[in-house]
């Protein structure tokens, strides 16, 4: 956590004041929704979204920024809050950050509507602000997350997905919200079109580079926050499994599909998979588009002077591709 209080730094006091106006945003007349919002508060993660709104719109403007940067985080937050709601009734996941999750302690029924009222408390507050611009972003953020999970979902039952389609997947799952925090935080403070969509693209590879981070992490041999295999459990085809896949024999990629197929549950199987995985190169041929996605984020900051953000972002950057957990 330690690199995260660095990053954070420059807009530390920003930070806390968004905590203040995320709570107020969730307000409700019903003491139930207020019980559990409040209870989404307590367990809040590192807040990274509404830090890349923060630093990309400080880079842009030169250090300013108003009330519409903080709606900007807030709505960015309210709609990821949403989805992580209804995630975890659609994955009937009991923990979230350590916490038990809202489908946990009050069932589903509860959970959809909280994750509903969230969204539509998103939505509100660019509407009556007029801020159509940034809630665009949002929307086509969430629109894509849908069809990413979707498209995951209906790949993961044929098991032929290709390279370019788990880039098109994890861009729609993960890299577009990230590409939305930033856009956001461009348009935020009135910058251009172009600004804008050259922030979206700095999100976005961004976004990139965590995910196949995380789908490293399934190969890892260090204790981190989820067990190895998991994907594989889960017959999830991520890059190093796609890449290996594409590289072996006949013979071998029979018994890989065999094996994700039928024996996904064994563990000694799923070990046997990931120690194959690692032999044909496949970590190596992941870390190397990571650090591809990395370093075109890079070349984008290089368009802006430099500055206490931009450094910020900067080491936000290697802290995605060099993290833990």
């Amino acid at each position: 956590m330690k690199i995260v209080e660095e990053i954070k730094k420059p807009i530390q006091k920003e930070m806390e004041r968004f905590e203040e106006k995320f709570k107020d945003s969730m307000i409700s007349k019903v003491p139930l929704l207020n019980r559990i919002t409040y209870y989404i508060v307590r367990r809040k993660g590192k807040q990274m979204r509404p830090m890349f709104v923060f630093l990309v719109a400080k880079m842009v403007s030169n250090g300013g920024f108003d009330q519409r940067t903080y709606r900007g985080a807030s709505v960015v937050e309210l709609i990821h809050t949403a989805t992580l709601v209804h995630d975890d009734i659609v994955d009937d996941s009991n923990r979230r950050r350590g916490f038990f999750s809202i489908n946990a302690l009050w069932k589903n029924k509860i959970a959809v509507l909280v994750g509903d009222y969230l969204l539509s408390k998103g939505l509100l507050l660019s509407i009556d602000n007029e801020d159509f611009d940034l809630l665009k972003l949002i929307s086509i953020a969430v629109r894509e997350m849908s069809e990413g999970e979707l498209l995951q979902i209906e790949k993961a039952r044929k098991l032929d997905i290709t390279e370019d389609v788990y880039y098109e997947i994890i861009r729609q799952k993960t890299a577009t919200l990230i590409a939305a925090c930033c856009g956001i935080g461009a348009a935020s403070v009135g910058a251009n079109q172009d600004t804008v969509q050259q922030m979206r693209k700095f999100g976005q590879y961004i976004g990139m580079a965590f995910q196949i981070k995380d789908d490293l992490f399934d190969y890892s041999e260090e204790k981190i926050g989820k067990p190895t295999g998991i994907d594989i459990k889960e017959q999830k085809m991520t890059l190093p499994l796609i890449y290996t896949l594409n590289s072996c024999s006949k013979k071998e990629k029979a018994w890989l599909i065999n094996s994700i197929k039928k024996y996904n549950k064994d563990k000694k199987r799923v070990k046997e998979v990931i120690t194959f995985v690692k032999k044909s190169g496949g970590i190596e041929y992941t870390t190397k588009k990571m650090i591809d996605y990395k370093t075109k984020a890079l070349t984008i900051l290089e368009n802006f002077q430099d500055s206490d953000y931009k450094t910020s972002l900067i080491k936000m950057i290697d802290y995605v591709v060099e993290r833990k957990i």
